[in-house]
């Protein structure tokens, strides 16, 4: 069994500017102001949008990120509408090959320590997951049917797109105190990195 913390990778070429250029020459589209694009008025035309609530025009661009966590929390977030989802899938990945190292890759779980009685009945009842997935492969059971036994802890690695708009929509409901622990200990650092590599777009959140 192996224990990992949870991580994402910005898979798109973010080009910050660029995107917040494109956004400006359609949202310029409206009023007919394109003459106004100078070098540097698309911050101060999408703060102004943005302001306003017209976040459509920020649909014209997404972004692409490999999120890995465990499954409970890429239950959360499909339930996004707008985006798109490709997911690992416990179907047709036998755990028990070579290229997983032979063995279950499970999430640990942010809120508690290795030295909780928590963790310590967490991690034993993943060990015998593990014990009863290998033996329903070694009876000739197939990844899709020993399925059945993996936990929410498992580790998935998911690959979202969503335009910006809706990536702002997942960051005010994924990082809000109220949002699950796992959910939040993920959201919050993407989040800043949003932050680093587009500007305007997230300022406000």
């Amino acid at each position: 069994m192996n224990i990992i913390e949870p991580s994402f990778i910005i898979e798109s070429h973010v080009d910050g500017d660029y995107i917040l250029k494109q956004i400006e020459q359609a949202g310029r589209t409206a009023y007919k102001s394109e003459d106004k694009i100078t070098d540097d008025s698309a911050s101060k035309f999408i703060s102004s949008i943005i302001n306003r609530g017209h976040l459509s025009v920020i649909e014209h661009q997404s972004i692409t990120v490999r999120v890995i966590c465990d499954r409970g929390v890429t239950h959360e977030i499909v339930r996004h509408r707008i985006a798109s989802y490709t997911q690992e899938s416990t179907r047709y990945c036998n755990y028990t090959k070579g290229k997983f190292g032979n063995q279950i890759t499970v999430i640990k779980p942010c809120f508690w320590n290795e030295n909780d009685e928590k963790y310590r009945i967490w991690k034993q009842t993943i060990e015998g997951i593990e014990k009863a997935y290998n033996e329903l492969i070694s009876l000739g059971a197939t990844p899709q049917e020993a399925r059945s036994v993996l936990p929410n802890s498992l580790k998935t690695e998911i690959v979202v797109t969503m335009n910006l708009r809706e990536w702002r929509h997942f960051f005010e409901l994924r990082t809000a105190s109220g949002a699950h622990p796992q959910m939040r200990e993920i959201a919050i650092p993407m989040l800043n990195e949003f932050k680093k590599k587009v500007p305007v777009i997230f300022d406000d959140l």
